[in-house]
């Protein structure tokens, strides 16, 4: 088994640290991982993207041309991404702020409010958690609960105090997709 996993949106979405808590999920999990960031210049409102990629064997390469899952935060991410996932791949997009669906048809499209979840729940800031929720809801290459174990042990000790709120957005990304179908 291996997953080859983009994530991509603006700079301050969380794209970055959403990619390494799947790293590190794996890592913790006994599974072979890696993650490639990738960032303009900017600090905040830039592109942002990293590769992940998961495997139960030795991953040959971390370049990823065509991945299996695309987690797209915003349009651009979106008109960027949908064109190289693989045939019979997943699409996570992000529909709080993306206003158009994915065209292709051969593809397993997942659209999530995940701004307005997060804002739901009381912190924007949540967002990308919302979308990896719905991510691992559509393709458990990990647990919820891995991810939640990754959380309490990578996250630094100043902000143990957001724990409760990423928990709860992990749930409601995967909760909302379990809803729909």
């Amino acid at each position: 088994m291996q997953t080859e996993i983009i994530i991509a949106g603006f700079g301050g979405q969380g794209i970055l640290f959403a990619g390494q808590l799947l790293a590190y999920a794996a890592m913790d999990n006994g599974l072979e991982t890696t993650w490639i960031p990738s960032y303009g210049p900017e600090m905040r409102g830039g592109t942002a993207n990293c590769t992940v990629i998961i495997a139960d064997e030795e991953i040959g390469s971390p370049v990823v041309r065509n991945p299996q899952v695309a987690i797209v935060m915003n349009r651009p991410s979106l008109d960027k991404y949908e064109p190289l996932v693989k045939p019979g791949g997943l699409l996570v997009v992000n529909s709080s702020i993306i206003d158009r669906t994915p065209e292709r048809k051969d593809i397993q499209a997942a659209l999530v409010p995940a701004n307005d979840i997060a804002e739901q729940l009381g912190d924007r800031r949540m967002a990308n958690m919302v979308m990896l929720g719905a991510f691992l809801a559509n393709l458990p290459v990990l647990s919820i609960e891995a991810i939640e174990k990754a959380l309490q042990e990578h996250l630094p000790e100043r902000h143990h105090k957001l724990l409760p709120k990423n928990y709860q957005a992990l749930r409601e990304g995967a909760r909302y997709l379990a809803e729909k179908v």
